[in-house]
């Protein structure tokens, strides 16, 4: 068993942490919310911390699983920053979706530090962290992957090393890119479903078992029927990944006209006030033509 930090506590990061305690680990928390901190501690159990570093203190791994570049450069290397108080060869693996350009850095700086650094985003959502069987992709040295993938187990089905640093991030963003295009197809043949006057769940059935079957038509088609967006990832969460898959395929000359139109639509759906609506909201839009 090993002493760990978890840095972030959403909806994602407070059932990972979870799990790292059912696991047997000592784990200690840092929210920047500290209520959401206390309120996990008085769940789960283990401790919590007022920084970052203090958390860091001691622990053979960190993780963390914030919102954006700007968030895990804080977290990381910021005033009382995870970095500043993580012990000689400890391990700091990020479940963040974020740019290869800030795993780049991070990584660069905890090896100057004597520390390692994984690269660890995740791909399953609320329900995949709550039960524990996320999909987690990789970056990052062979040993340091070796030693932090038994922590991670405690809340993956599967969890793999693609390449070297930077390897994960750049995975999260196909897993994002094949998402975008599929959702808008399964938006368009619900929709097209209901203006055709067909029993929804009937056609499901029927053609989920075919070629046109999907995680994504398994589990949100029956809410996204309903007109019911409160069940995942959010818009804005999507959005900012997109645009992370849009710059990097602009920097390495991958074309990516699907994406960049669904990214559009996304926009759309923010203007009709779906911010915070899961990503099968796609559908909302074509009521709206």
């Amino acid at each position: 068993m090993a002493k760990v930090a978890f840095l972030g506590l959403g909806v994602m990061g407070a059932p990972m942490a979870g799990h790292l305690v059912a696991a047997g680990h000592e784990v200690t928390v840092y929210n920047r919310t500290t209520a959401k901190a206390e309120a996990w501690v008085d769940r789960y159990g283990g401790s919590l911390a007022p920084t970052p570093a203090k958390a860091a203190e001691c622990a053979d791994f960190v993780m963390t699983c914030v919102g954006n570049d700007d968030d895990l450069r804080q977290v990381c290397t910021g005033e009382d920053g995870a970095f500043s108080g993580m012990k000689p060869g400890a391990c700091l693996v990020d479940h963040t979706t974020v740019s290869a350009k800030v795993t780049a850095e991070l990584y660069t700086t905890a090896k100057a530090s004597g520390l390692a650094y994984v690269d660890a985003p995740i791909s399953g959502g609320q329900a995949g962290a709550e039960n524990g069987v996320l999909s987690v992709m990789c970056g990052g040295d062979e040993a340091d992957y070796a030693a932090a993938e038994p922590i991670v187990g405690a809340y993956a089905r599967i969890c793999r090393r693609i390449g070297d640093s930077g390897a994960g991030q750049l995975t999260k963003m196909c897993n994002q890119i094949a998402i975008a295009g599929l959702v808008q197809g399964l938006s368009e043949a619900l929709h097209f479903c209901q203006q055709a006057g067909l029993d929804g769940e009937a056609v499901v059935e029927v053609i989920s078992q075919g070629a046109a079957g999907s995680w994504q038509m398994e589990n949100r088609h029956k809410t996204m029927l309903a007109g019911e967006f409160e069940h995942g990832f959010a818009v804005d969460w999507m959005r900012k990944d997109l645009g992370i898959c849009l710059a990097t395929g602009n920097e390495i000359g991958a074309s990516l006209p699907v994406t960049a139109l669904v990214d559009q639509f996304y926009k759309d759906v923010q203007k009709l006030g779906g911010a915070r609506w899961d990503t099968s909201s796609l559908i909302k839009r074509l009521s709206e033509d």
